[in-house]
């Protein structure tokens, strides 16, 4: 069996890892950090929870030992989709690199520009960064990246996702042409293949497991619905918490406006839930995921801000609210349960209306989800029952778009339209426009102002005519 010993780490990671409690490497790990060593180019995909993480910080730890980083002027640069990732990199750098005095600074938004700059003046090692606000800091000349050693593009479908490819293809061109580059990711569509050809130099490709496949230890299932009903969804959510007795769970929904209303939904029964999305505040995305983390929170209502890269230990359940619109995200979605050799539990709510985005999922992971019928759970009251169809409505316009659609109109209701009244008779005799329209003296009055200019008369009486 392979130790991280074998791997010609150095005695002071080797130190670290010990200290965190890790013994063996994953195959991920095992195939990766050689290569690294070596200096070579990497693409590397694997199913999300395996370690991709420590895959390259350990490595970029023993080649950055020897070494010293200058003012503005970063010896390694790791870009991140969003803001959790690359605190949670930083967090890794901070676990194993405690026994090196390497410099590290975390450029995301949401934070002090200031305290940014003034990290990057005293020298950094390790730069870890959203693309946002790297070009931002590098526009304002804050940054100066012709000393970059080693350069790593983490989640890089992700990146594709949320449009950064653009920035992306602008800061590596802003980069050293020697310099060592390495792509991580749990999906590796065609696109990013073709954006890797262009990034990296003789590349070395670690897969240690088909691409878009789900851990073996996490157990799939489908919650089964009979009707579009999203009073329905919600009862069945609270069923199988109360059932299975979950003791932490990540719920994802598709829309940010929906993890607020079932956050609160859970909370006015007695759950104890917390909202993630990416319209909060960062202090208080942050406070929440600590909250998480400690348990003080038992369900993690989210966005898919939350589906990529998170490594919180020991949770047991995932439930997808929703049925996600792009196949993908639903490996990473379950990727946050059975992470660290664990089992864990994922469940999606599927109504009439997913059978397309069930299938593409199955067509996906390449097997057959096991289905389990729910019924018996009540009907909802009048009230509810009108609710919940227009919001059904709402989200099968959104289905179609296949994204969030957070600041759409209002939902047309499947019900008739009321006829249409017919218009107005005019009046059999309608006055000339140019003749003003007589009004009733009321009490008070002390002169006839018919006469006068339209903008100069009392509105009263004529606002009283028109209602």
């Amino acid at each position: 069996m392979t130790t991280f010993a074998d791997l010609g780490l150095s005695e002071d990671i080797l130190k670290a890892i010990q200290d965190v409690g890790y013994t063996t490497p994953t195959p991920i790990q095992e195939q990766a950090i050689p290569y690294v060593l070596q200096g070579r180019d990497l693409l590397g995909c694997a199913q999300t929870g395996t370690g991709k993480t420590a895959g390259f910080v350990l490595p970029m730890l023993e080649v950055l030992g020897s070494g010293r980083a200058r003012a503005r002027m970063p010896r390694s640069l790791i870009l991140e989709p969003t803001r959790e990732l690359a605190a949670q990199v930083a967090e890794n750098f901070e676990n194993y690199g405690k026994y090196h005095k390497l410099s590290m600074a975390l450029l995301v938004g949401g934070e002090m520009m200031g305290d940014q700059i003034r990290a990057l003046d005293s020298g950094v090692d390790v730069l870890i960064a959203t693309p946002g606000r790297m070009m931002d800091l590098f526009d304002r000349g804050k940054i100066m990246l012709a000393d970059i050693k080693i350069f790593v593009i983490d989640e890089a479908d992700r990146m594709l996702d949320m449009g950064f490819i653009p920035d992306v293809e602008r800061i590596a061109g802003m980069l050293p042409p020697l310099k060592q580059t390495l792509f991580f990711s749990a999906t590796m569509p065609p696109e990013i293949r073709k954006l890797a050809d262009r990034f990296l130099s003789n590349p070395k490709t670690v897969t240690v497991s088909p691409p878009s496949s789900t851990a073996t230890n996490v157990t799939q299932k489908l919650a089964v619905m009979g009707q579009n009903n999203d009073w329905l969804k919600r009862e069945t959510l609270r069923h199988l918490l109360k059932r299975d007795a979950v003791k932490n769970a990540f719920i994802f929904c598709n829309r940010k406006r929906d993890v607020a209303s079932l956050h609160k939904s859970l909370v006015k029964h007695g759950f104890n839930a917390g909202a993630l999305h990416g319209d909060m505040e960062q202090s208080e995305r942050t406070a929440t995921l600590d909250k998480f983390r400690r348990n003080e929170i038992a369900l993690l209502v989210c966005s898919d801000v939350a589906a990529r890269g998170l490594d919180i230990d020991a949770v047991s359940h995932v439930f997808n609210f929703d049925v996600p619109f792009n196949a993908e995200d639903y490996v990473h979605r379950i990727g946050r349960t059975a992470r660290a050799g664990l089992s864990g539990t994922a469940y999606t709510l599927v109504t009439p209306d997913d059978s397309k985005q069930v299938a593409a999922i199955e067509h996906l992971i390449k097997k057959t989800l096991d289905r389990e019928s729910i019924e018996g759970l009540g009907e909802p009251r009048e009230e509810e029952r009108h609710h919940h169809r227009h919001r059904s409505n709402d989200k099968s316009r959104d289905r179609r778009h296949g994204r969030d659609r957070n600041s759409s109109p209002p939902p047309r209701s499947r019900e008739p339209s009321p006829p249409i009244s017919a218009p107005r008779a005019a009046p059999q005799e309608a006055a000339p426009r140019a003749q003003p329209r007589p009004r009733q003296a009321t009490s008070g009055d002390a002169f006839d102002d018919t006469a006068l200019p339209a903008f100069l008369r009392r509105p009263p009486a004529i606002v009283k005519a028109k209602e």
